[in-house]
């Protein structure tokens, strides 16, 4: 009888793990060994720099390759997001953006409890000279930030994607941390709540309230962060454009 290892797919559903505009082939192939180890097999690439497919990302990748072959292919990270019900950003940087952050652990501890769910789960990484921008992580709904050094806090791509691959292996049981009643309605999906910040910045542009001109853009920026931080049902959505909807319709009669 052959004790060889055999290449299993996961028995369930496994987060996405989404690298934003990776420079190195050789990171993405790393990343993709070491989501394997651990049993995710879900990667997303935005605008890799050295286009796509990378010969040196499938050398490193060794063993994992059929990652690469699979992996979803993006222009900017909406849409690589656009059918996540919740998404982390890794970033070793504290930002002038208000989220709720975690460590790797929690938040794995967290993806375990929402997959379970049924709902689908992303991670984002960022590119490796700087890490993700401030209009990468307002699509974000938390922060994952590792406790490491102060003094030396850079990550490479594919150790990072190696640490929150550990710590989702790691997680052997199935009780959630915690427990929502939704009260006959569910959470709502990553487009309806960007739609939902489209509505509410086109109208509020229409109306003048992004003022003055050169905090207009900053403006947005948080506005977009505050839609993406809120854990809103589809009811509250509906509600919500209900709300602008019948603003309008009294300017209107005025």
């Amino acid at each position: 009888m052959s004790n060889a290892p055999t290449d299993p797919r996961p028995t369930g559903p496994t987060p996405a793990i989404i690298l934003v505009r990776p420079q190195m082939g050789e990171n993405i192939g790393g990343a993709a060994r070491a989501m394997w180890n651990f049993g995710l097999d879900r990667m997303r690439i935005i605008a890799p720099r050295d286009g796509w497919p990378n010969q040196k990302a499938v050398a490193m990748a060794s063993g994992a390759g059929r990652l690469l072959d699979e992996a979803g292919l993006f222009d900017t990270v909406r849409e690589a997001v656009a059918d996540c019900d919740f998404v982390f950003a890794t970033t070793a940087r504290m930002r002038g953006i208000t989220k709720p952050v975690m460590t790797p652990e929690r938040a794995m501890e967290h993806a375990r409890a929402l997959v379970g769910e049924g709902k689908k789960v992303g991670v984002m990484f960022g590119p490796e000279r700087a890490g993700l921008e401030n209009e990468d992580v307002v699509e974000a709904n938390a922060i994952v930030t590792v406790p490491v050094n102060p003094l030396f806090a850079s990550l490479n791509l594919a150790q990072a994607v190696l640490l929150m691959s550990y710590e989702w292996g790691r997680q052997t049981t199935d009780t959630p941390p915690e427990v929502m009643e939704m009260a006959k309605t569910e959470w709502a999906g990553h487009v309806e709540v960007e739609k939902l910040g489209d509505h509410y910045e086109e109208v509020m542009d229409q109306a003048g309230f992004f003022f003055p001109e050169h905090k207009a853009e900053n403006m947005k920026l948080n506005l977009r962060n505050l839609w993406s931080r809120m854990p809103l049902t589809r009811a509250d959505v509906q509600m919500l454009h209900g709300v602008m909807r019948q603003m309008k319709r009294w300017k209107e009669r005025g």
